[in-house]
């Protein structure tokens, strides 16, 4: 079982830069979605 410190619930625009900021800070990040494709509206095309 893996553990980490933050865990990020949505990755749209929001959601993974939150979660790459923390592993910029060195913590072990989390980031979970409903959908497979990160991003969000945007990355799907408004």
């Amino acid at each position: 079982m893996d553990h980490f410190q933050t865990l990020v619930i949505g990755a749209g625009p929001g959601g993974y830069v939150a979660a790459i900021r923390a592993a910029q800070l060195g913590q072990k990040v989390a980031c979970v979605d409903r959908w497979l494709d990160a991003g969000g509206k945007p990355a799907l095309g408004g």
